[in-house]
């Protein structure tokens, strides 16, 4: 089908919608996965868990997450954006409401399974959508935008989640939650289109776009983008990375009640300004990289030189365990929560940066893949260390250190960032 572009001269916000849409996707789908931590106390008592058998439950959850990029990442590369997106929202919707029906651990890792197998579609769906939509000087304010719905999702969760479990049980709460997702799915097909399949965007757009893609359609097997340097620039940082915000969420409440005393109905202001750090470290974070790149540094320099400064960020994080006032711990997590997603903001951009949009979506899926790895020999070390020492000091001296080792790693695997043979060039 042919369509009427606008003038070129005209520029539209279609993409931003686009973008608008991608955050309130990632907002549910972190409400979806986080509600577990923000109900760990309340699960706990019900059914009977100790700490190894819920660092279990995180962990069947990041083994579905890992497998899941994997199927989900050349998926979204073969059916697009659009209709895969739809898919993976529908079935972890039904995974995420499935909770509010079963009992016991064995059924609750099930459920959890299941989720982590529909959830991991967010972000390579979401990537994708981005590369088709964004120049390449926009991607990463785009990117840092669309996820920071992760935080928006953090905030929102201990706000609406504890009212809905005081008030109904944390089933209907598992219900309830669910039927948002159902809503932005209608909302996504019936908006979401390719640049080249709507009238709502410029001739000019279009030509950028198109001036950032290569001139000719590259397609990479999937198999052998495990041979490249290029993926694994991406999917060594994310095993690095990854695992320390999969903490965040499924152990954060618990660290504040056990070190603070703060329980279902009072830790709701500390997430909420932890999570509001986090929305701004993920906007900078891609903000900053962007800026970079129009005063003129080359895109390797502007996102490590970023990426840098968010390993600096996190690093007190060290010493949060040691300190005796709530709000100073608040202060140093949400720094720390702020620096994660200020680096994965520009992390997730370097797929984008570095292969075809044909591959964008299963480089994605392999670097999610690594980085769910990592998310579950993080659940087993912390319930491990929890254990035998109850003490988060050995947690958060990993969570201090990763950002610096996971940088050295991106620079040794590719000093340049340079883009697959056949890519243009990102200079």
């Amino acid at each position: 089908m042919t369509y009427k572009l606008m003038p070129a001269t005209r520029s539209t916000a279609y993409r931003w919608k686009i973008c608008a849409l991608l955050f309130a996707a990632t907002a549910i789908n972190y409400i979806d996965r986080q509600m577990i931590g923000v109900l760990k106390p309340v699960l706990q008592h019900d059914l009977g868990w100790d700490e190894r058998q819920y660092a279990d439950i995180v962990f069947w959850f990041q083994t579905a997450y890992a497998i899941g990029f994997l199927i989900m990442g050349g998926l979204i590369d073969r059916i697009g954006a659009r209709v895969g997106y739809a898919v993976a929202v529908g079935f972890w919707t039904l995974a995420h409401m499935a909770h509010g029906l079963v009992s016991g651990v064995v059924q609750f890792a099930l459920a959890r399974f299941a989720l982590g197998l529909g959830e991991s579609g967010n972000f390579p769906a979401g990537l994708k959508a981005v590369a088709e939509w964004f120049p390449q000087r926009e991607r990463a304010l785009a990117v840092g935008i669309f996820n920071a719905g992760a935080n928006v999702g953090a905030i929102v969760t201990p706000l609406i989640v504890p009212a809905i479990t005081l008030a109904y049980g944390w089933r209907a709460a598992f219900v309830a939650t669910g039927a948002l997702s159902l809503l932005w799915v209608v909302a996504w097909v019936a908006i979401y289109r390719r640049p080249g399949e709507t009238a709502q965007v410029t001739q000019g757009e279009l030509d950028q776009l198109r001036g950032d893609a290569s001139p000719v359609a590259v397609r990479t097997p999937w198999a052998q983008l495990f041979t490249r340097r290029q993926t694994w620039a991406y999917a060594v940082p994310k095993f690095l990375t990854d695992p320390i915000w999969w903490m965040f969420l499924f152990w954060l409440p618990d660290f504040l009640s056990k070190r603070y005393g703060l329980d279902l109905k009072s830790f709701g202001p500390a997430l909420i300004a932890i999570y509001l750090m986090s929305d701004g470290g993920s906007v900078l974070g891609g903000w900053c990289s962007s800026r970079l790149i129009r005063a003129g540094f080359t895109p390797n320099r502007a996102r490590k030189l970023v990426m840098l400064g968010c390993a600096f960020a996190v690093l007190p994080i060290i010493t949060v365990q040691h300190v005796d006032t709530l709000w100073t711990a608040v202060l140093l997590i949400g720094l720390a929560t702020a620096g994660h997603q200020a680096f994965s903001a520009n992390l997730l951009t370097l797929p984008s940066d570095l292969v075809p949009r044909s591959a964008v979506g299963s480089v994605v899926g392999i670097g999610g893949t690594a980085g769910a790895i990592g998310g579950m020999l993080i659940a087993k070390f912390v319930g491990y260390v929890l254990d035998a020492t109850g003490s988060y000091g050995p947690i958060f001296l990993v969570a201090g250190s990763a950002y610096f080792v996971a940088l050295l790693a991106l620079h040794l695997i590719s000093p340049r960032l340079e883009p697959l043979a056949g890519f243009p060039s990102p200079l």
